[in-house]
């Protein structure tokens, strides 16, 4: 028999180099429904010289690779230990962990999540269930996204859940199959123009707001090859560095315009991959504090409710749905949907390591 409840920590380090967010939640599952709480949360902020090596590391050698992982998963090892610790967390089933993504390439069969390392356990002194894109890769799937079927477990109540993150993904339910995919980058490509004007991020978009968007740059933003793709489809870092920013930084123009066009470029795409354009839409990630960003794409989406949930479940909803695919994973259920990723089946993904 399965148990009913279970208390993980959901890990996870999005492209957009916000932090480690770890979540502690408490899962409960009555007759197949799942409910959650999220109690103890935590943004781990990284240092200026992990920012540095996180942010150059799709260029780095195979050797300097190797060398990153292991300093990587004793970096997040160390961090999760002390979230257990100062918060005198105890009885844990497992850490669930995603880790950081440094190059995904699922057309050449391979994706690399750093800090996934076996000694990740021994650190931590738990079960870690981590490693999630991998098996995916190898069924010829996309390994991304992976958070739909925690959308479609824990948030059906929605017809759209997008997450604006250092890239936006949307899920939804079309013909009795869970769909989603990247939309488009929006924070990998924000926060490095904030960087350039000095700040950490735009804070409410209110740089982009003061800016003017450009018609030419915008069409050839909306006319890029990704766009004409049907999904399964999914992002990295890689498309950024040499595709996106290279397109930007060819037109002189005011940083703010560059901001403003890119903006407007995120709510056009939002709203062109939703097939209809009506119910209520969830709303999670860093961007959903762009209220400019937010704007743009209610106007683009007039027939849609945007909601924007609790604090925790906005900034922690990626950590939560790691947390569960752990759980699934550690009860032998399937957490990966073929449906959404294009691998030849739906599979139970996740390496367990024990303590």
């Amino acid at each position: 028999m399965f148990k009913e409840t279970y208390h993980v920590i959901g890990v996870m380090s999005g492209t957009s180099l916000d932090g480690i967010d770890l979540a502690h939640i408490h899962f409960s599952v009555t007759d197949a429904k799942w409910t959650y709480e999220i109690r103890e949360s935590e943004t781990i902020p990284y240092a200026e010289n992990w920012l540095n090596k996180l942010k150059t590391a799709v260029d780095f050698s195979e050797a300097a690779l190797q060398k990153l992982n292991n300093d990587y998963t004793l970096l997040l090892g160390t961090a999760i230990k002390t979230f257990i610790q100062k918060h005198a967390i105890k009885n844990l089933d497992a850490v669930c962990s995603h880790g950081h993504t440094i190059l995904h390439q699922p057309q050449n069969g391979f994706t690399l999540q750093i800090g996934n390392l076996s000694k990740i356990a021994k650190i931590v002194g738990e079960t870690v269930v981590c490693d999630f894109r991998v098996q995916d890769v190898k069924l010829g799937g996309q390994g991304a996204p992976l958070v739909p079927i925690g959308d479609r477990i824990l948030f059906a109540d929605y017809d759209y859940c997008l997450n604006l993150g250092g890239f936006s993904n949307v899920s939804f339910e079309e013909n009795g199959q869970r769909i989603a995919f990247d939309i488009s980058p929006v924070n990998t490509v924000l926060n490095y123009y904030a960087n350039q004007l000095g700040f950490a991020y735009d804070d409410k978009g209110n740089i982009a707001r003061s800016g003017k968007w450009n018609e030419k740059l915008l069409s050839d933003l909306n006319t890029l090859d990704y766009y004409q793709k049907t999904y399964p489809k999914s992002l990295g870092f890689e498309f950024v560095k040499t595709v996106v920013l290279p397109l930007l930084e060819s037109y002189s123009i005011p940083t703010e315009d560059k901001m403003c066009t890119f903006i407007e470029h995120a709510a056009q795409q939002t709203a062109l991959a939703l097939p209809n354009k009506k119910g209520k839409m969830l709303i999670t990630g860093g961007g959903a504090y762009n209220d400019f960003l937010i704007e743009s794409m209610q106007r683009h989406l007039p027939n849609l409710e945007l909601i924007i949930p609790d604090a925790k479940t906005l900034e922690y909803k990626e950590a939560l749905i790691f947390g569960l695919l752990g759980v699934l994973k550690l009860r032998g259920e399937i957490n990966v949907l073929s449906s959404v990723t294009g691998a030849k089946e739906n599979h139970s993904t996740g390496v367990i390591f024990k303590n």
